[in-house]
């Protein structure tokens, strides 16, 4: 009861104050401190659990884009624009996608293999694609193709074999 207290007061204790905090054991009792009680004390990890974060914090690290002329005027919006398909999905759309094991154009390959699991099957040319199979029954159902591009799903095709 009383370590569950300190962890609760501990979670209540303002963002901004990062402390190291001690737990030792005395005589079969666990005992946290915020500082070294004994020769035994280790350090305990504490979490940031603060809500909020930055709104690209789900894409993947930007690589350097090479240098091309300015576009003349004839060229059309259209074709100015980036086609990356990395754009942010907000961390509830995300987990949703996640849970129902989705895959959506714009995640990064960390949340496919969150959604899909690890695959064995992967070609890196002419365009990085990862494929997984479903079994109906212990035989195979249908073929799902996971295309990349600059490190997001650029798009999905379920196939039947």
């Amino acid at each position: 009861m009383r370590t569950v207290l300190v962890l609760l007061l501990l979670g209540l204790a303002p963002a901004g104050v990062q402390a190291d905090i001690y737990r030792c054991s005395e005589g079969g009792t666990v005992r946290y401190s915020d500082t070294p009680c004994g020769g035994d004390a280790e350090t305990v990890t504490i979490q940031d659990n603060r809500i909020g974060g930055a709104f690209d914090s789900n894409l993947p690290e930007s690589r350097p884009q090479p240098q091309t002329s300015e576009p003349d005027e004839a060229t059309s919006s259209a074709e100015r624009h980036d086609d990356s398909p990395c754009r942010f999905i907000p961390s509830t759309d995300l987990r949703r996608y996640i849970i129902r094991e989705q895959v959506v154009r714009g995640m990064t390959r960390e949340n496919v293999i969150d959604a899909f699991g690890r695959t064995s099957e992967t070609y890196p040319t002419p365009q990085e694609t990862w494929v997984y199979t479903t079994d109906y029954y212990g035989r195979l159902y249908e073929l799902t193709y996971v295309y990349f591009k600059d490190g997001c799903v650029d798009k999905v095709v379920y196939r039947k074999p």
